[in-house]
């Protein structure tokens, strides 16, 4: 490869690179993983603990031993089923944020919409041309205009 082709190549890779989408995109990525890790604490250490005294179990202790002894597989289901919460609650939070702020964006969008203006202008019936709504003789042609006209 010459050194002019990895120039344009490397010149091409830090445009899309530095591009706002990728940034917006890599941004968001870091946020949802933080935002992950709150949904997933708030599922361990607040609501499974809170469904467990109610249910007199918790989830993640749920296993089912597939043979005997001690090299028999197990099969963690309650990890499953805290896998599945924690995509419901997550779910459901991105759910009110989206409703949220489109909530909030229809209101300041939907400020108090102008009414249309009154019309100012009419067309002359006679050479119709653009004259003023309260004219009575026509500026352009100087055609009288009827009560009926004006």
């Amino acid at each position: 490869m010459s050194k002019g082709k990895d120039k344009g190549f490397i010149a091409e890779f830090r445009k899309f690179i530095t591009r706002g989408n990728v940034m917006d995109m890599a941004v968001g990525v870091i946020v949802g993983g933080a935002f992950t890790a709150i949904v997933t604490s708030l599922n361990q250490d607040i609501l499974t603990p809170i469904l467990a005294v109610f249910g007199g179990t918790d989830f993640s202790y749920l296993t089912v031993a597939l043979g005997k002894g001690e090299d028999a597989p197990v099969l963690n289901y309650g990890n499953f089923i805290t896998a599945i919460i924690n995509f419901l609650i997550t779910a459901l939070v991105i759910f009110l944020l989206v409703k949220l702020i489109n909530k909030v964006s229809d209101r300041l969008s939907h400020k108090e919409e102008e009414k249309p203006a009154a019309a100012s202008t009419k067309k002359c019936p006679f050479c119709k041309s653009e004259i003023a709504i309260d004219a009575t003789r026509c500026p352009h042609c100087t055609s009288k205009l009827d009560e009926e006209q004006q």
